[in-house]
């Protein structure tokens, strides 16, 4: 059975990468549960909450990572570069509970997989 990574690389709220992201893993969970997320990049402000979306009349999907172990899937992986870059820190509350990797060992998880998407 194929493995399958998807990135999150891009910020939440300013186009639909993410949400089409989050349906991608919730449609292809359907079909195969070896499904791992990774969050590099602004895609670490996925993993934030209490978005206040209505400012910017927009709907906060990203509450709905929370729900992804309720499809079986619970390998969840954060740059923590990423994370330092944009001021986040390791004590930042996110919606999933993420294990933070440096940049080395996030390349070789990836490694590890037949089909790598990225949003």
């Amino acid at each position: 059975m194929k493995k399958i990574a998807f990135i999150f690389s891009h910020a939440p709220h300013g186009t639909t990468f993410g949400k089409e992201g989050l349906d991608a893993v919730l449609s292809t969970s359907s079909v195969l549960n070896k499904i791992s997320l990774f969050f590099i990049g602004d895609g670490v402000f996925q993993l934030l909450k209490n978005y206040k979306t209505e400012k910017i009349l927009s709907r906060n999907y990203t509450n709905l990572f929370s729900i992804l172990s309720l499809y079986e899937i619970k390998n969840f992986y954060c740059c923590k570069l990423s994370l330092v870059e944009r001021g986040l820190n390791l004590n930042t509350k996110f919606t999933l509970k993420v294990d933070i990797l440096n940049f080395h060992l996030l390349r070789l998880k990836l490694e590890n997989f037949d089909v790598i998407l990225n949003f």
